[in-house]
């Protein structure tokens, strides 16, 4: 069974952090984890800086309200989910996700939890575990389930590496410099032909045959069964065995 394993932010919807900097008209909040690769000094540090304007929960979820997926993301992902299981793994809240989550159609989503006061001032945040998304593939290994992951940051970079097949999505120069071997897609379509050809790298060898499966998803079988109709008995009647050679 293979899971494909997508991170949320700058893959499927715009970050978070930059449409917020830009609507509180703070800069500095523009810093994703694709400048820092520490993603607990990241988030102390953001909350600082919340801290220091006075600002809370609320502010952030008004800027989320006005956030769309990505052009084309909805799609691929529709597409993908009919042809797999697909999680979004992210390094995101659930107090930030659930009207991203309703535009995407409802996805499954893997993420954290703020620590939040009366007032709305955020006060800490709670991560599933630690390094979320290593953890998370490895214990779908663990379960016998594969994966296949794409996502644009350094903190998605364990869950790409252990995964049989991994790429990365619309990321900067300087990953991708770092990381030569990773297939770099700028596109959904380069993203969906990267992952069906993942997910069908698969060879089986049964009583039918030798079947291998082309970049569609059909399978390519080595045997064929030739077979009649008896009408009256409404049976199928084996006639003969063709075999590739």
């Amino acid at each position: 069974m293979n899971v494909v394993c997508l991170d949320l932010e700058g893959v499927l919807v715009p970050e978070i952090w930059i449409a917020f900097a830009e609507e509180a008209g703070i800069p500095e909040l523009k810093r994703t984890t694709r400048d820092e690769p520490d993603y607990d000094k990241l988030m102390k540090w953001r909350l600082d800086v919340l801290a220091e304007h006075g600002l809370g929960l609320p502010d952030v979820q008004a800027t989320i309200a006005k956030i769309d997926p990505m052009p084309g993301a909805r799609a691929f992902l529709d597409e993908l989910r009919s042809l797999t299981q697909v999680i979004i793994i992210s390094d995101t809240f659930e107090q930030f996700a659930k009207p991203l989550m309703e535009k995407l159609g409802w996805p499954t989503l893997f993420c954290n939890g703020l620590v939040v006061a009366a007032d709305g001032a955020i006060t800490d945040f709670t991560m599933r575990c630690p390094e979320s998304k290593l953890t998370t593939v490895r214990a779908l290994h663990s379960c016998g389930i594969e994966t296949i992951a794409a996502g644009d940051s350094h903190n998605d970079l364990g869950m790409i590496l252990d995964s049989k097949a991994g790429f990365l999505f619309r990321t900067t120069d300087a990953i991708k410099a770092e990381y030569p071997e990773l297939p770099a897609l700028e596109t959904y379509d380069e993203l969906l032909a990267a992952i069906k050809a993942a997910l069908w790298d698969v060879e089986h060898d049964g009583v039918s045959g030798h079947i291998a499966f082309d970049e569609t998803g059909d399978a390519i079988r080595d045997t064929a069964y030739i077979k009649t109709i008896d009408t009256a008995a409404n049976v199928w009647k084996f006639v003969t065995q063709q075999k590739a050679s």
